[in-house]
C-alpha cells in the first residue's frame, strides 16, 4: 500500500474521512499524555489498530499527522470562543465572553491544550509547525485587540493602547492555565472569576 499524497485531489470517501478523524483522534491521545517526541507512527497505528503502512496511506509522515491533528485541535478552540464572542450584546460585554471561553475551552478540553503546548513547543525532526504568531500569541492579540478597540470606539472602554492591553490580559490567561496544567488543583472556576475582575480593571473606564 503507497502512502497517499497531501495534494491527492481524489475526495476522500466516507470511509477514509472516517479513518483519518480515527488517526487524529489517537494522535491527539497519544500527543497528551506521551508528548510529541515520544509520539510515532507506529505508536499511532498500533492504538488504532491499524499498520504503520495503512497511517501512511492516509497522512504520509508523522509530521503531516501531527499537523492534522493540531489544525483540528485549533479550529474547534478558535470556534468555540468565536461564537460566544459573537454572541456578546455588546464589545464589552465580547471581551469578557472571550476571557470566559478561552479559560471555559481548555478547562473542558485538557488534552487539546496539551497538544498546542506540545506542537508549538517542539522544535525536534524537522517538525516546521512552530509558527509563532500564526496560531498562538499573534493571531489571539490581534483579534482581542480588535474587540478592545471596538469597545474603545463605541465609548464603553477607557482610552488605553489596546495591544498593549490585550498582551497583558492574553499573558494573564495563559500564565493561569499554565499553573493549573502543573498543579490541577486550582479552582479553575475561581480562577477566570479573578482573570474577569483583573481585566475589567485594566478596560473600564
Amino acid at each position: 500500500m503507497s502512502p497517499r499524497r497531501a495534494t491527492q485531489s481524489a475526495e476522500p470517501t466516507f470511509t477514509e474521512r472516517a479513518r483519518r478523524e480515527q488517526l487524529v483522534a489517537c494522535t491527539i491521545e497519544l500527543i497528551a499524555t506521551r508528548g510529541y517526541p515520544a509520539t510515532s507512527l507506529a505508536a499511532i497505528a498500533e492504538r488504532a489498530g491499524l499498520s504503520k503502512a495503512a497511517v501512511l496511506y492516509h497522512f504520509s509522515s508523522k509530521d503531516n499527522l501531527t499537523r492534522a491533528a493540531f489544525e483540528h485541535v485549533i479550529s474547534r478552540f478558535t470556534a468555540y470562543v468565536r461564537e460566544r464572542v459573537e454572541a456578546a450584546p455588546d464589545p464589552r460585554a465580547a471581551v469578557i465572553a472571550y476571557v470566559r471561553a478561552m479559560v471555559g475551552y481548555q478547562q473542558a478540553n485538557r488534552n487539546h491544550v496539551r497538544v498546542i503546548t506540545e506542537v508549538l513547543l517542539d522544535d525536534a525532526d524537522g517538525t516546521r509547525l512552530k509558527t509563532p504568531g500564526r496560531h498562538d500569541t499573534g493571531g489571539r492579540v490581534d483579534g482581542l485587540a480588535e474587540l478592545l478597540a471596538a469597545g474603545q470606539r463605541a465609548g464603553l472602554l477607557r482610552e488605553f493602547e489596546p495591544r498593549t492591553v490585550a498582551l497583558a490580559v492574553g499573558g494573564a490567561i495563559d500564565g493561569v492555565i499554565a499553573h493549573w496544567l502543573a498543579h490541577p488543583g486550582l479552582d479553575l472556576d475561581a480562577a477566570v472569576e479573578e482573570l474577569v475582575e483583573f481585566t475589567l480593571r485594566a478596560i473600564d473606564r
